[in-house]
C-alpha cells in the first residue's frame, strides 16, 4: 500500500488543514516542521521516509484566487525523484502536465462532459472523488458512471481532513468491492498505524497522509513496521 504525504499550498506557504474549512487554514507550524516554507516541509517529510510520491493541493488555484504553479514547478524540478500528484482546480493543465500528474478534483468540475474530455486528453490523470460529510461534491452522474473513471482514484473526505477522526472505511470498502480493478486511495482522518492496517485490510491501494505525520503519530518507526509487515 502506497503512503503519500500531502502539502496544501496557500499564498506560497504550506498550510495546516482543518475539516475542509479552507478559509481557516493557517501557515504550517507543527512538531515535524516549524516552518511553512514548502521546501522545508517537504524535506522534513522526506526525513521520515523516502516517499516516492507527493500530493499537492494548490488551494489558491482551487479557490480561483491565484496560483502556485511556478512554486510547484520548482519543487518538482528540485525533487525530481518524486512523482507529484497535483490538484490545481483544473487550471493551467497543459503546463502542469509537463512535470506532474494532474488530479481531477470532482469539486472543480462543471459537468460530466468536462470530466470525460479531461480523461480523454490528460496524461495519467488521477480522479479525486470529493465528499463533504456525506455529500458528494461534483456532477451527480460522475459518482455512478464507473466506466469513465481512471485507474487511480482518491476518495477525499474533506470534513475529516486534519481532524484525526479516522478514515472513511465504509466508503472505501464499498468502492473497492464495486470496482476491484481500480486503485483507491484514502484521504482524510488517518490517525495512526492501526488505521493504515485497517485500510490495507479492506484493499486500499494507498493513503494520503498529513496530520499524522506532522504530529508524530505516524513516524519512521511506524512506517517501517507497516511496510515490513508484508515482507
Amino acid at each position: 500500500m502506497k503512503l503519500i504525504p500531502v502539502i496544501d499550498l496557500k499564498n506560497a506557504r504550506a498550510v495546516t488543514a482543518e475539516s475542509g474549512k479552507r478559509h481557516a487554514y493557517a501557515p504550517s507550524d507543527t512538531p515535524l516542521c516549524h516552518s511553512s516554507q514548502p521546501r522545508e516541509v517537504l524535506s522534513a517529510l522526506l526525513n521520515i521516509h523516502p516517499f516516492d510520491t507527493l500530493y499537492i493541493a494548490d488551494l489558491d488555484a482551487i479557490g480561483g484566487i491565484g496560483s502556485n504553479l511556478q512554486l510547484i514547478r520548482t519543487l518538482c524540478h528540485d525533487f525530481s525523484d518524486i512523482t507529484f500528484w497535483v490538484d490545481n482546480g483544473l487550471t493551467d493543465l497543459e503546463p502542469l502536465c509537463a512535470f506532474a500528474r494532474p488530479v481531477i478534483g470532482s469539486e472543480s468540475l462543471d459537468d460530466y462532459d468536462q470530466f470525460a474530455h479531461l480523461i480523454a486528453s490528460l496524461p495519467l490523470p488521477v480522479l479525486s472523488l470529493d465528499y463533504l460529510d456525506d455529500r458528494f461534491k461534483g456532477p451527480a452522474s460522475l459518482e455512478q458512471t464507473f466506466a469513465g473513471w481512471p485507474e487511480d482514484i482518491i476518495v477525499m473526505t474533506l470534513s475529516r481532513v486534519g481532524t484525526s477522526t479516522g478514515p472513511d472505511l465504509t466508503r472505501l470498502e464499498r468502492l473497492s468491492n464495486l470496482q476491484p480493478m481500480r486503485h483507491f486511495y484514502a484521504a482524510g482522518g488517518v490517525r495512526n498505524l492501526l488505521d493504515l492496517e485497517r485500510l490495507r485490510s479492506i484493499g486500499a491501494a494507498g493513503v494520503l497522509l498529513s496530520t499524522a505525520l506532522h504530529q508524530g503519530a505516524i513516524g519512521s518507526r511506524e512506517i517501517d513496521r507497516f511496510l515490513n509487515a508484508r515482507l
